[in-house]
């Protein structure tokens, strides 16, 4: 568990941070998300104290930052940058095995582990160890820089806008990654966005910084349905509240006994995936499989009950 306990960073008396707290629960993944300048970087940087606090507290598993030797507090805190950091003249092996050999671990561990971590990314161990960042394209040298952070299991894992540089794509395949990486591995991660559809899809937790203030520190569904100030509503984008609800929602959560025309959805998709399958086709209803066997339908009238049910009322539209 990860306590930030009125943390505050004052720059020439301008406030960068204004008394922060929240808690981020192990396994799970916290979102920071904020305009440019609105101090979610320095919050981030202030947990592994490559910038010191002003005042305030951070505990990881109970245990006071303040208390441990700088360099021994970022060996049990994994860092990933946008653009990944990836040493040039390193082979891929060398780059994620870095902190574990500073750690002293045995060669034959740090070789296990590396040969762990690529198979979890998808990159065949054989054809990657030896190859050299150059060598590999940008989404591969993001997982390799996401690899390296996970390689000595640490307690939290800091990333700060690891996917800006990746175009939409292959941005979406990395966050589809981290999440079921993350979900194999138990990590806990806290991630700084300035993009809230990122933060919606990663997060088990969304935090909102404005002016350096925490406005908003809640589930991704609260954050939708229920954005604290006007601030926090135009982040979410009033007019994409309801489908981003939706997407939050899967859709096993609607699921019926009965057919529907036209081809299945995996029921680990979600309600968004089905309103546009209707949408798209003027269907009424989508079946929905398991295993690739039906399993039932999901209906249009029951996307948009849900769709009110949540909040998709007054500041937003329903699709019709």
């Amino acid at each position: 568990m990860i306590e930030i306990d009125e943390i505050t960073k004052i720059y020439q008396g301008q406030r960068a941070v204004d008394a922060v707290s929240t808690t981020i629960e192990t396994g799970t993944i916290a979102c920071i998300v904020g305009t440019s300048g609105s101090g979610k970087t320095t919050l981030l940087r202030m947990i592994n104290r490559l910038v010191e606090p002003t005042s305030g507290e951070v505990r990881l598993n109970g245990e006071a930052t303040s208390a441990m030797p700088p360099h021994l507090l970022r060996r049990r805190i994994g860092y990933a940058i946008q653009g990944h950091g990836l040493f040039p003249h390193h082979t891929v092996a060398r780059n994620i095995g870095a902190v574990p050999r500073l750690l002293g671990w045995p060669k034959a561990k740090i070789a296990e582990r590396v040969d762990e971590l690529l198979d979890l990314f998808g990159m065949e161990p054989s054809q990657f160890r030896a190859r050299y960042p150059a060598a590999l394209s940008g989404g591969q040298q993001q997982r390799v820089g996401v690899a390296r952070a996970l390689a000595s299991r640490p307690d939290l894992l800091l990333m700060d806008e690891p996917f800006g540089a990746l175009d939409p794509i292959i941005r979406a395949r990395a966050q589809e990654d981290l999440r079921r990486i993350q979900r194999q591995l138990g990590s806990t991660i806290l991630l700084v966005t300035h993009d809230m559809e990122e933060a919606i899809r990663l997060g088990d937790k969304v935090c909102v910084m404005d002016g350096g203030k925490l406005v908003q520190d809640a589930a991704p569904t609260r954050i939708v349905a229920d954005p604290a100030s006007r601030f926090v509503a135009e982040m979410v984008g009033d007019a994409e509240r309801p489908l981003r609800l939706l997407s939050l929602i899967p859709l096993s959560d609607l699921l019926e006994p009965g057919e529907a025309p036209g081809d299945p959805l995996d029921e680990g998709a979600n309600l968004r995936d089905a309103l546009s399958a209707c949408l798209w086709t003027g269907r009424e209803a989508v079946p929905v499989s398991r295993d690739g066997a039906p399993v039932g339908r999901v209906t249009l009238e029951a996307i948009r009950a849900a769709a009110l049910r949540h909040g998709a009322t007054d500041d937003a539209p329903v699709p019709a």
